[in-house]
């Protein structure tokens, strides 16, 4: 299964349920990324595309926030939670990028029957918050602290989106769970059985694999990560297009790259062994991420705009597939294939580099999430209502920024700030999949890993 970090791991162009499980091995997407499989790679984690409207913007409201100041605790909201009328809303959108058809495949299971309370009821045993929205404002009720600042950060993200697109999002009541693996198992659920009454807990969540029914939302580091020091995407993405510019691709250094924690995971540490020694060079330079050292040295090593100097990204579009029983040998075909094949090679590369500065602008995140919740309300059997415990709160980007500790938290914040409402509607959400377009994106993904394959066989029986 793959983790997917909204900035740093190839996000997911195509389907969460594909062929095989799959753990990505980051080789910082502009230069390499390597992809291992319990059989052959599949990605399958939320992505967003952003294409450039042929028809010109008019000029954006800018309305000042109450954030900008120092004094948090009591500032109310300012920014408007209803459309503003004097927008130009007409100007005709282009159709949202094909992969946005996920969003049907992802709420397929409560298309039938719909999604009652009782079924949001039955997801909060693992989730770390509710969040509500009625009449354009947030209510939220948090059960338990998330890792780091994820619970933050997401939270942060949907308030932006309001302020991107405000009132117009319907009301809605939805589960978030911010840890990684997935838990709502699609075995337990005989999806398309007429006699089934149960229906699947929906629970939004970053990840999710073939076997889950997990709700696939972007990651929290889109606004940032500030344990690590991540900037938002939108100011990350100039940086790293800066940072590929700096070399020519061809006068890159020609090994796989990775760099990061392996002690997360069994298949980073057995990625090690992969390492170049007296014994093997597997064309692989791999390095152990120290995070505390990192922090006491002020993340100097670790800005992910400056390591664009390594050669390969990559099925043979936007990544190249490795094994996961032999991935050293697996590996060292890769990069021996991209060396002599380095046209090729470098067509890979720019496509995932292509795909990364024009497909995952912050406009088509908020986009992709405003399809998203807004077609999973359309599901919804009862009405929303604001939680009437002592636990829920209304939350606010003001109130967000007081919740915020001094530091990356708020500095983040305010660099993530969505400053005036959109001038455009979303882009037009594409129809599902017909069964037959999707058989044949899984036998064209598959047919292409097998290629690989053969090619590797190959390659290996000469060798010996």
């Amino acid at each position: 299964m793959q983790r997917f970090y909204g900035i740093i791991w190839l996000p997911r162009p195509n389907i969460k349920r594909g062929l095989a499980t799959t753990t990505a091995i980051l080789l910082f997407f502009l230069i390499v990324a390597v992809f291992v499989s319990s059989f052959w790679i599949d990605t399958y984690k939320f992505s967003v595309v952003n294409s450039i409207s042929k028809h010109p913007e008019p000029p954006s409201i800018i309305i000042p926030s109450n954030c900008t100041t120092q004094n948090y605790q009591n500032q109310t909201q300012n920014y408007p939670i209803r459309t503003i009328h004097d927008l130009n809303l007409s100007i005709p959108r282009p159709t949202c990028p094909d992969y946005f058809r996920w969003i049907h495949e992802d709420l397929k299971p409560w298309k039938v029957k719909g999604i009652t309370r009782d079924m949001v009821e039955r997801a909060k045993p693992t989730a770390h918050f509710r969040l509500v929205i009625v009449d354009g404002k947030v209510y939220l009720e948090k059960y338990k602290k998330s890792i780091q600042t994820r619970d933050l950060f997401t939270i942060w993200g949907i308030l932006q989106l309001l302020r991107h697109y405000p009132g117009r999002l319907p009301d809605l009541e939805l589960m978030f769970d911010c840890d990684d693996l997935p838990v709502i198992r699609s075995g337990d659920y005989k999806l398309g059985q007429p006699n089934v009454a149960v229906g699947p807990p929906p629970l939004f969540r970053y990840c999710g694999d073939r076997f889950t029914l997990d709700i696939v939302f972007p990651d929290w580091s889109f606004w940032g990560w500030a344990e690590i020091k991540i900037k938002p995407w939108e100011g990350l993405l100039k940086e790293i297009k800066e940072g590929n510019n700096k070399s020519r691709w061809i006068d890159r250094e020609p090994y796989a790259y990775w760099k990061g924690n392996p002690f997360v995971a069994e298949t980073r540490q057995d990625l090690l062994k992969c390492n170049v020694s007296d014994k093997h060079d597997w064309n692989a330079r791999l390095y152990v991420q120290d995070w505390i050292l990192e922090s006491q040295q002020g993340f100097k090593k670790s800005n992910l705009a400056s390591q664009c100097t390594h050669r390969y990204l990559q099925p043979v579009k936007h990544y190249w597939p490795i094994r996961d029983d032999d991935k050293c040998k697996s590996i060292k075909f890769a990069v021996d294939w991209g060396n002599s094949h380095k046209k090729k090679a470098h067509e890979i590369g720019k496509a995932s580099s292509d795909f990364i500065q024009e497909e995952l602008k912050m406009d088509y995140v908020y986009d992709y999430m405003f399809h998203l919740l807004n077609e999973y309300a359309k599901l919804l059997k009862f009405k929303p209502m604001v939680p009437e415990n002592s636990l829920a709160v209304e939350v606010s980007s003001e109130t967000m920024a007081s919740m915020a500790a001094d530091g990356s938290e708020k500095k983040f914040m305010m660099e993530s700030l969505v400053k005036s409402p959109s001038s455009t509607s979303p882009c037009t959400m594409p129809p599902p999949y017909e069964p037959k377009i999707l058989g044949d994106f899984y036998s064209k993904k598959l047919n292409a890993i097998r290629q690989v394959q053969k090619w590797e066989n190959e390659y290996w029986e000469i060798k010996v």
